[in-house]
């Protein structure tokens, strides 16, 4: 089979915000993928292409969209979709910058998606075979109290995550969010009134909650009161998005301000208070040597993950490696532009002892790539919202379908995952 095809268009992601769905044409079948986009985002991040003007405010995507028809499709019609490598590469290299910033990382990110899946087609497989041989079914990090960009509150820290790792099966897991996601609802609504359930960008709730403490409270007394345990069924991550309160050497979180030490600390004293698993971006995007001393301090513990620190970027992934920066990998396609470099990615972090969540994006859409390469690539975590909104119960569906798929030969290692 060959690629008789290459489109893209303009479509609308989670915010109301244009991006680009490509679409690829197999044997007369039309595949489709869609680039998803983040509200806060890395320095070191492939290039998101936008028109500016006054048409959708500037953020607009048909220069990017016209880059996918003519130049991309120029490289790729007739050629095999299930070489992923030579795609990706083709791209890449017409491209001919480093973060892609000619052609746009969400024209060849849509695109390359859509390779995947089309190769994925015309082999016959699921997705999650095609692009690896992984059987993990990962276990989900619930973003329900979001802060940061994310919301618009008084909370610093972006993201407040239950983790049900104490549970036995991926289903059991995303019953349990639900069951919670609800149970804090109320709880919210007791605490703060009605608007408390107002929900950010990724289905979280934004109540009006200062501190971190107060947020990691609150969810853990929901876990109690739909019946769960915290510290053996359910655990917390966060993901601090550290750069985005950071200014002037200081930290501004919690009704503080910080130097990177004093933040450090509070990080430590936090983990003693919760039963905290992991921690993301902890300090700003290019602070090696303070997350390689946190590393050092609670890493045996708990997870410490570079997002904005590593950006699926394997030069930078590396040198957090060299110097012990964190033990984790937060994996965004978007933030490399192909799937074959996330890849990379994540091989690279396996082969040094270093743990990968694929991850969502804030602005996302019905695309259910990720749970896949989750899967595929048998990272054992996966970071997509709340149990709440389509485009994040798109993701948590597709693994429900996954996990019925492969029956008694899927892994699910609960606990494990963390080191538990």
């Amino acid at each position: 089979m060959i690629i008789e095809k290459v489109w893209a268009r303009e479509v609308l992601d989670s915010r109301g915000n244009p991006t680009v769905e490509a679409e690829i044409t197999v044997s007369g079948h039309r595949i489709t993928a869609i680039a998803p986009s983040g509200a806060s985002t890395g320095t070191w991040e492939a290039h998101e292409l936008r028109d500016g003007g006054k048409r959708y405010g500037g953020k607009g995507v048909l220069k990017a969209v016209e880059n996918v028809r003519t130049e991309i499709s120029g490289i790729l019609t007739g050629t095999d979709p299930a070489d992923q490598e030579a795609a990706d590469r083709a791209m890449t290299e017409l491209d001919g910058t480093p973060g892609k910033s000619r052609l746009g990382a969400n024209a060849t990110v849509a695109v390359s998606l859509a390779v995947a899946k089309a190769g994925a087609m015309a082999e016959g497989v699921p997705l999650y075979e095609h692009i690896g041989k992984g059987k993990v079914l990962p276990v989900p990090m619930f973003n329900i109290i979001n802060g940061g960009k994310h919301a618009g509150g008084n909370l610093k820290i972006q993201e407040c995550m239950l983790v049900p790792a104490g549970l036995p099966s991926y289903s059991e897991c995303l019953r349990a969010a639900s069951e919670i996601y609800m149970s804090l609802k109320n709880l919210l609504k007791k605490k703060y009134g009605p608007s408390a359930v107002n929900i950010g960008d990724e289905g979280g709730f934004a109540p009006p909650v200062n501190t971190v403490s107060e947020a990691l409270e609150t969810i853990l007394e929901a876990a109690s009161d739909a019946g769960y345990a915290p510290g053996k069924e359910i655990f917390l991550a966060m993901d601090a998005a550290s750069s985005e309160f950071f200014e002037n050497g200081r930290y501004d979180v919690d009704g503080m301000s910080l130097t990177a030490g004093e933040l450090s600390d509070h990080y430590v004293s936090l983990t003693k208070e919760f039963p905290l698993v992991s921690i993301e971006d902890p300090f700003f995007e290019d602070d090696f040597e303070t997350t390689a001393q946190l590393t050092k301090k609670i890493g045996n513990k708990v997870q410490i993950v570079g997002d904005d620190l590593f950006v699926t970027n394997t030069e930078r992934l590396m040198r957090g490696i060299k110097e012990g920066a964190a033990n984790a990998l937060l994996l965004k396609v978007n933030q490399i532009g192909t799937v074959t470099e996330s890849a990379e990615a994540a091989g690279a972090s396996f082969e040094n002892g270093y743990r990968v969540i694929v991850s969502h994006r804030s602005g996302e859409s019905e695309d259910t790539s990720i749970s896949d390469l989750s899967v595929g690539w048998g990272t054992g975590q996966i970071k997509t919202g709340a149990p709440a909104r389509g485009e994040r119960t798109a993701k948590y569906n597709r693994l429900l379908r996954i996990e019925e798929e492969l029956g008694s030969a899927a892994v699910f290692p609960g606990k494990k995952a963390f080191g538990l």
